[in-house]
Parts: structure tokens; sequence; C-alpha cells
């Protein structure tokens, strides 16, 4: 048993803690040998006097890979780091966590390592930031940490991170930083950064006063077809008056991306009207079973497509926090209901989007049930009554929107898998057309299959052919005309449940679409889904042609309804005529 003489006494042992602690404390201010760690670096910078030794430090940051430089660096410049005296001679610079208590004192945290700041007895120190001096720094050195903060993104281990920091340098043509772009081009491995280095290799080459890289860099540019860069090839001829050579490299390079520019609109036009045909044509296919195969013409079509749009609202709600409904009741205060939600987010949230769409098509198609009961079933082969009552019931349905969901429009939000887009040689194709292309086709192949390989779509032709004699053959008529509008009323609410991802829900969406969904099918021929595909397809195409040429999509718009208006005064019975119950005696 150790004698108690051996034991340190009280004194002893608290003046050993209290040199243990000013060690610790020194260390982080006293340079060390070897290489230090980027807190450590920028500690030192903090506290450096000597303004050239302080830019130096923060140069040296260059090439770390540390995730807290960008952060201290940006605090740094928040004048949010403090300085920390241990003593009359030393300082500590430190941060200051959120959270402040009845006496407004923060936790602090070191900078030089991460760790909170403790005192003699290892308990952590809360400061009162207005007590404290925050670490100076002037503009040359905020430029600094610009610089730095510009380089450091070139190492980021995301693409679009390291492209977009990329891009930066190349268009501002700092030329001191080309000698870090072409280290990088040496260990590059993604293609699209990759291009992108090139790119600002070239832009900041064209400041070169040797005419040899000017010339190179400006062929290199052409090469690409680098459309960002017209404007600096303009600004190379503008000043290389006396180099004629240059001159002709830049305008032949200008050529070069002015027809490459042309290409790219030419091939953004198609796509974009493929995606406008592809729009009408899912706006438009539901009216082409209900008008083309059966004749009624339904002005309630547009609202039917906003019933889609405001089921995906509500699928959207319950996946969220919740929706908040008022049922109207006319001659009472309306009923407010509540609904939960389950409160999920990320991948979870985004897949509201893929429950929304079959519920989309059986809530439309239900209402559209309701109303061929109630209202359509008694005006077959009466087309002014049934337009008159059909765009009544559209009125009403509006009206019954803006009760429940409100005047305004209601925000739906597009999934991630719908939101971002893909650069294809310079085409920006985004992902919610690409996907409106293809649910189009989609549909299509599945109403084509539906009415020509089952037993309902057997029904279906033979009661819009001829329905007395398929009446004579048993079949149920009333029924099968049930389907059908149930059918084609689910195809509107289709279409607005992917209209909510393009535009705004609101109680007139549908009046946006009846117009167009009416003139395309007219002009594809009423009763035929080809004559609607090609419809659709075209005008869009002639549509976003036009918008480019004149560069004015007030007057395209009108060049195509003048044009559809002429082709039908050519051909009344549009693209393919097709004989259906609307068409009998």
């Amino acid at each position: 048993m150790t004698s108690p003489s051996t034991l340190p006494t009280k004194p002893l042992r608290a003046s050993l803690r209290l040199l243990a602690w000013a060690i610790c404390s020194l260390l982080a201010v006293i340079p060390l040998r070897g290489a230090d760690t980027a807190r450590q670096t920028i500690a030192k910078a903090i506290l450096e006097e000597d303004g050239d030794k302080k830019t130096a430090l923060i140069n040296s940051l260059v090439g770390q890979t540390d995730e807290s430089i960008p952060v201290l660096l940006a605090t740094w410049k928040a004048d949010a780091i403090f300085l920390y005296k241990i003593d009359d001679d030393h300082k500590v610079p430190v941060t200051l966590l959120e959270g402040k208590d009845a006496d407004d004192k923060q936790a602090a945290v070191r900078v030089d390592d991460g760790k909170p700041l403790v005192d003699q007895d290892g308990k952590p120190v809360r400061l009162v930031a207005s007590d404290l001096d925050a670490a100076e720094h002037d503009s040359n050195l905020r430029a600094t940490m610009k610089g730095v903060l510009d380089l450091l993104s070139l190492t980021d281990p995301n693409p679009d991170k390291r492209m977009q920091a990329i891009v930066t340098l190349g268009m501002s043509q700092e030329t001191e930083k080309l000698p870090q772009l072409l280290k990088l081009q040496q260990t590059e491995k993604e293609g699209k950064v990759k291009r992108a280095l090139s790119e600002a290799v070239a832009l900041m080459q064209l400041k070169d006063e040797n005419p040899e890289v000017q010339i190179a860099a400006a062929k290199a540019l052409g090469e690409m077809g680098s459309i960002p860069s017209r404007d600096f090839l303009k600004q190379l001829i503008a000043d290389s008056a006396g180099k004629p050579e240059v001159v002709k490299a830049a305008k032949v390079a200008e050529a070069a991306i002015a027809s490459h520019l042309t290409t790219v609109n030419a091939i953004g036009t198609a796509f974009r009207g493929l995606s406008l045909g592809s729009i009408l044509l899912v706006a438009a296919l539901g009216l082409a079973i209900t008008f083309g195969l059966m004749g009624v013409i339904n002005m309630a079509h547009g609202e039917l497509i906003a019933v889609g749009a405001y089921t995906t609202y509500v699928i959207q709600g319950l996946f969220a926090t919740g929706v908040v409904m008022q049922i109207p009741t006319f001659f009472f205060q309306p009923i407010t209901l509540r609904f939960s939600g389950m409160n999920l987010s990320g991948n979870k949230l985004d897949a509201y989007f893929l429950v929304a769409l079959p519920m989309s098509f059986l809530v439309a198609a239900l209402v559209g049930i309701l109303l061929e009961r109630c209202v359509i079933r008694f005006l077959y082969r009466r087309p002014l009554e049934s337009l008159l009552a059909t765009w009544g019931v559209s009125l009403v349905l509006q009206q019954m929107f803006r009760l429940t969901f409100g005047a305004n429009n209601v925000q739906v939000y597009s999934p991630a898998y719908l939101s971002g887009n893909w650069t294809v040689f310079d085409v920006i194709l985004g992902w919610n057309r690409v996907f409106v292309i293809c649910f189009a086709i989609f549909i299509i192949i599945g109403t084509h299959l539906l009415l020509t390989k089952t037993p309902v779509g057997l029904l279906i032709r033979a009661v819009t052919q001829n329905r007395q004699m398929a009446a004579c053959m048993g079949v149920k008529t009333q029924q099968v005309n049930m389907l059908t509008f149930a059918f084609g009323a689910g195809l509107a609410g289709l279409a607005g449940a992917f209209l909510s991802q393009i535009g705004n829900v609101g109680p007139s969406l549908g009046q946006d679409y009846i117009v167009n969904a009416f003139m395309t099918v007219v002009v594809g021929g009423v009763g035929n889904l080809l004559g609607t595909v090609i419809s659709a397809l075209g005008i869009g195409l002639i549509d976003q042609s036009l918008q480019q040429i004149l560069l004015n999509p007030v007057l395209g718009k009108i060049l195509v309804l003048v044009g559809i208006i002429l082709f039908l005064q050519w051909r009344p019975a549009g693209i393919f005529v097709t004989k259906s119950r609307s068409l009998e005696g």
C-alpha cells in the first residue's frame, strides 16, 4: 500500500492540471514540425499578423481534401470566427455553436482541431460573442479565399460540382489558374468533366499573348462547338486587329459554332414539338374515345382532366403532411375534412406519383360513370343538347373545385426522377417531357390493344359502328356506353396527373386544353386514333417550328389556328374519315 507521503498534495495536483491545460492550448498556436492539418493552417493564418504570410498560408490549402476548409473560410469571411485569450500573449481561434443560455453564452469549438473549448478542469467553456474580437480579414484576403475555394472545387468528388467549378473558372478567364486546370486534365476521367476542362483551358488560352496559342484555342473551341465561347471569340476578333491570322481563326471558329447552334436549335425545336404534341395527344386521347367513337360532344372533358390533377394533389398530400378539403353543402356551412399525411420524405415521398397515376384514372373514370349515368345516356344522338348539358356540368365542376380546394392554384411538386434533364450535344432533354412522350406511346399502344385484341374492345367497336345491330345480337349497349365513357374519362384523368407536373393546377386547368383537344381530334378525323396521333404530333411540331422561326409565340399560335381552319375548309372530315354512330342518320 502506498504511503500517504508519496501521493501528490491537492495544490500540486491542481498545478499539474493547469500546466497540462496550458501546454495543450499552446501547442495549437506554436508552430509544429511536420505537415499541419487544414484546421491548423487556418488557425495559424488567423493568428498571423503579416499579410503576405497570411495569404501564403491560405494558398497552401490548395490540393487538400479536408471538408472543413470551405466551411471555416466561409465562417471567417462572415466574421463568425473569434479570438479567445488563453493569457496575455496567446489566443485561440474559436467558433460559437448555435443555442444560447440564459446569460447569452454559447458553446465554443476550437478552429485548430474542431474540439470543444474546455477550461483547466476539462469543462466546456461558454462565451458571449459580444465580448470577443472577431478574426480580421481584408479584401485581398477574401479574394485569396475565393480563389482557394474555386480551386478546391476542382477536386470535389461530385462530378457535377467539379464541372460547375471548371465552367466558372473558364468563363472568368483567370489565366493564373490555368496550370491547375492543365494538371487536372491529366487525371480527370469523367467524360463531361473532361470536355468542360478542354473548353475552360481553351477559353483561358484566348488571353495568351502568343498568337499560335490563341489560334489553337480558337480552333479547339470551334471543333467543340462551344456555344458559350461566341462572345469571347468576338472580343478576340475586336482585340486582334493587328493579328490577321488570329482574326481569321476566330472567325472560322465562330462560323463553326453558329452552324452547330443552328443544328442544336433544330433538334431542340423538334424535341419540344414532339413533347408538345405528346401533351396534346395525352389531353385529347380521352376525347377521341368519347367524342370520336361515341359521338358525344363532352364539354366537361377539361374538368375530367382537372379531376386527375387534383387527385394527384390529394395523393401528394397524403404522402406528405396531409391535405385539407372543404365539402360544399350548398345551403349550409361547408364541411372541412382534414386528412393527416404519412410525413414521408425523400424517395418515399417521390413515390406518390406512382400511386397517383392509377388513382387519377380510377377517380376520373368514376366521375365519368356518374356523368354518363346521370346526364349523357339521355342525350345520345342529340349533339346540341349534349354540348349544352356538359358545358353546364363543366361550370358546376369548376365551382366545386373552387369550393373544395380554393380559388388559387395548388402546389404539386415534381418528384426527383422527373425534375432533372439530360444534355446531349448541347440539347437539353427535360425528364418530364421525355416521360410524357413515353407516357403517350404507352397509352396509345394500350388503347390500341384494348380496342383490337380484347372482347371489351370488340363490343365497343360493334356498338360504335352499328348500335342497333349490336343490340339485336344481344350486346348490352348501355353497359358498353358506360364503360367506354368511363375509359375515356379515365384517360383524361391520366392526362391531368401528368399535366400537374408541367403546369399549374387550378379550377380552370381544363379550360386551357379543351379547345386544343377538340382541335386535335377534329383535324385527325373523328373516331380515328391514328389520325389523333398524327394530328397531335403535327400541330406540336408546326407550332414550335413557327415559334422558333418567327420568335413570337403568339403569332405562331395564330398561324397554327389559321392553318387548321384552312385545312378543315379543304378537308372537313379531317385526315382520316371513319364512320361512327355520330355519322349515322
